[in-house]
């Protein structure tokens, strides 16, 4: 009896995680900042690759990275919606007070703007903004950087004008900042490759914007 309990309670949860993803895969299908629905899916996947290692809650890490974006101040209005309207999304597919409280709790708190201390966020909190944050560095961090950049209206780079908004800025800003910022051991492996690869993208960066032939590893004949 306990075990068909457990297992309607897994079926449940199973077709809660199916209908809130469809909905916001919908909502950020035309997204064009670099958070469109395949930035959702890979920190999807991320986070309960993390939360599996770290023995955390599944329902709640994998509801809370589907959800991270939707309150974003960086997604259009008419793609935007408020907290309000994520808790009544999770109300209309029965997702317990609890659990509501707990996943509103998380997207509410772990934007890099927004500057919460690791230690104010539950165990599940920290994993989806290591997912996030993994989703923002190496080689996918550096497209949706350029992506973000052209949605905005930024240039890539103004070496008159280091300190002004600017693709290659960002990585100043954020991006390198990040491997310091993880929370979880297993997040911490995954992003120091992530790390190198900026670094050696940007030395490979400035050699090409200087023209320094000899450091771009070119081959003969080409």
């Amino acid at each position: 009896m306990i075990l068909k309990g457990k297992a309607t309670i897994e079926m449940n949860r199973k077709s809660i995680i199916e209908n809130i993803k469809c909905y916001v895969y919908k909502q950020l299908e035309h997204e064009g900042t670099g958070h469109d629905k395949w930035h959702i899916e890979r920190v999807r996947k991320l986070a309960i690759h993390i939360a599996e290692k770290e023995k955390a809650n599944l329902f709640i890490v994998e509801l809370a990275a589907l959800l991270h974006d939707l309150i974003d101040d960086k997604l259009k209005d008419t793609i935007k919606i408020d907290l309000y309207d994520v808790d009544d999304l999770l109300k209309k597919y029965h997702v317990e007070k609890d659990d509501r409280v707990k996943i509103l709790t998380i997207i509410d708190s772990i934007s890099f703007r927004k500057k919460v201390n690791s230690d104010e966020l539950s165990l599940e909190g920290r994993i989806v903004q290591d997912a996030d944050r993994l989703d923002a560095i190496g080689a996918i961090g550096i497209a949706r950087t350029f992506s973000y950049a052209g949605s905005q209206g930024h240039i890539i780079y103004d070496p008159e004008k280091k300190h002004t908004t600017n693709a290659i800025q960002h990585f100043y800003d954020k991006l390198l900042r990040i491997l310091d910022l993880m929370n979880t051991e297993t997040a911490i492996h995954l992003a120091k490759e992530r790390h190198v690869f900026l670094q050696k993208y940007l030395k490979q960066f400035y050699a090409e914007w200087d023209a320094s032939f000899e450091n771009e590893g070119t081959r003969k004949g080409i």
